[in-house]
């Protein structure tokens, strides 16, 4: 992706679609990374050209927002929640078993491109805390155990 004349004409094609839109940014991001995965770092330049912002300005929006990533996501993503219902039942033990399991950090990607762990601040699933959602599906009451068999069962292909 990075540096292709293909990639320049897509971007300035999602910006002509959103152009004419207040705060147009944002939904630009968003297909942007709908479209190839992530958002890469070449983009930001190009996005500051055609918006009339600064790359500080891009930079910023996508940094401020966690669900914007700047590196392909792994073939498996897991997110687990950290807001305060989860953490009152066991969500930070989770996260750090996760990570220790992965060998990773949330925010990072297994080496091998397997697997992204993020932390999230609520996926609406307060009641059944510890809440995860892994590839897009809820589950809710994890621990341990079903964290694992979850992880195995989404990895077992990859």
């Amino acid at each position: 992706m990075p540096g292709s004349p293909a990639l320049a004409e897509r971007v300035r094609a999602v910006v002509a679609a959103h152009r004419d839109e207040r705060g147009a940014l944002l939904p630009i991001l968003h297909d942007i990374q709908g479209e190839f995965g992530y958002i890469d770092r070449e983009v930001v330049g190009l996005l500051a050209a055609e918006l009339n912002l600064s790359r500080a300005e891009v930079h910023g929006v996508i940094s401020f927002y966690a669900d914007f990533r700047t590196e392909p996501a792994g073939r498996t993503r897991l997110r687990l929640c950290r807001a305060e219902a989860c953490q009152s039942v066991g969500a930070e033990d989770l996260l750090a078993h996760a990570q220790q399991v992965l060998g990773i950090k949330a925010g990072q990607t297994t080496p091998d491109g397997s697997v992204s762990l993020d932390e999230v601040f609520c996926l609406g699933n307060c009641a059944l805390g510890p809440a995860g959602q892994l590839n897009g599906r809820l589950h809710g009451r994890l621990d341990r155990a079903r964290l694992d068999d979850l992880l195995a069962t989404e990895t077992a292909g990859s």
